[in-house]
């Protein structure tokens, strides 16, 4: 079967090859910038993609975890979804959107596709949902490790749910970075030690970790996470990740 690999271009954004699919995570391409919006808080992108869209293979799937937040899909992510690439994310995101090429996917929906099958699992962006409704995912194919990508979630019980059906799991893209705006009192996105936490729930065999920099609300950083995965005796589960830079994690999930 062909590997599995990583590529992080940065914020929430990665490229995975997994089961012959080229399949990238939350697109944001734009270069730093504000966004603004009446009545909500003023994002902050600090830096560029690692690649460009014009430097990526050909992506055959899109998982998007929501549509409506700039740090998980940019202006340019958005040109890239309207381009037609097949995307999976929430039933809201998917009406929003209004593109044939965009499918919501309900929390425990399957969508399959030449041996791979793509679940939608639960997440909550902060307590309650607090940010609105957000979707990871469960990658599965024959002969290849599983995989769990958790989109904007925040809550261990949510990771608790997903372990009991799924778990182990070969690799977890955990979403961390303790995102923050003002006028929510709470971790939007995983902090660092509740990574640590659900990598440990998932039985995972390596980690990815994103969602920790490139973005001023993002209230943790890369050093966090590998202080809070040293700190749990797990430092040899999170991958390490240059930009740009293709990882191969077959030995990892072994």
């Amino acid at each position: 079967m062909p590997g599995l690999s990583v590529t992080y271009l940065g914020g929430p954004t990665v490229l995975l090859e997994y089961a012959g699919f080229t399949i990238l995570t939350d697109p944001t391409f734009d270069e730093p910038r504000a966004y603004e919006r009446p009545g909500s808080t003023t994002l902050v992108k600090t830096r560029g993609p690692a690649l460009s869209v014009d430097a990526l293979p050909p992506v055959h799937l899109v998982l998007l975890s929501h549509h409506d937040h700039r740090d998980n899909l940019d202006e340019a992510g958005l040109e890239f979804v309207r381009s037609g690439i097949p995307t999976l994310t929430t039933p809201f995101a998917a009406e929003a959107l209004a593109l044939p090429n965009v499918r919501g996917l309900a929390p425990w929906e399957a969508a399959e596709r030449r041996g791979l099958t793509v679940t939608a699992v639960p997440a909550a962006h902060g307590p309650g949902d607090a940010a609105g409704p957000v979707t990871g995912f469960l990658l599965e194919a024959p002969g290849s490790p599983s995989v769990y990508v958790s989109g904007d979630n925040s809550e261990l019980d949510v990771v608790d749910e997903i372990a009991a059906r799924f778990a182990p799991v070969g690799l977890a893209v955990l979403f961390a970075g303790a995102a923050r705006v003002p006028r929510v009192e709470a971790a939007l996105t995983l902090t660092s030690s509740d990574a640590a936490g659900a990598a440990r729930m998932l039985g995972a065999r390596a980690v990815v970790g994103v969602h920790t920099e490139d973005w001023q609300h993002f209230s943790e950083s890369r050093a966090d996470l590998e202080a809070a995965f040293t700190a749990e005796g797990m430092r040899d589960l999170l991958v390490d990740t240059p930009r740009g830079v293709p990882v191969s994690l077959d030995a990892a999930v072994e």
